[in-house]
């Protein structure tokens, strides 16, 4: 699987030019509402199996944690169900509060 870093993310998502991501955050309720990257899906990681229909294959997908373990299994897991365009973002929302939004609480 491809990996991403925060400020690769972050220039991706501001050129116009480049079709935008679904960024999957995998993350629970509690953490989503804590912090997010604006635009993003949440789908927590234990409900990807039962809503995986739910996510446009034909898309990239960026998979968002607090860290990067849980969407890396999640994106794993969507290379193995057939999804070819999915991305994990090393260093997950953490690393996006550090290097990109310092303004963006962090947990």
């Amino acid at each position: 699987m491809r990996q991403i870093t925060a400020p690769e993310l972050a220039a991706w998502l501001a050129d116009p030019a480049r079709e935008q991501p679904l960024l999957l955050d995998v993350r629970e309720d509690w953490e989503f509402q804590t912090c997010k990257i604006a635009g993003s899906t949440q789908i927590p990681m234990q409900l990807i199996p039962v809503r995986v229909s739910e996510i446009d294959d034909d898309r990239e997908v960026v998979c968002i944690c607090h860290h990067g373990a849980r969407s890396m299994n999640v994106a794993a897991f969507l290379e193995r169900n057939g999804f070819s365009n999915v991305t994990n973002l090393t260093g997950g929302i953490h690393a996006w509060a550090v290097q990109v939004d310092p303004s963006m609480p962090k947990y």
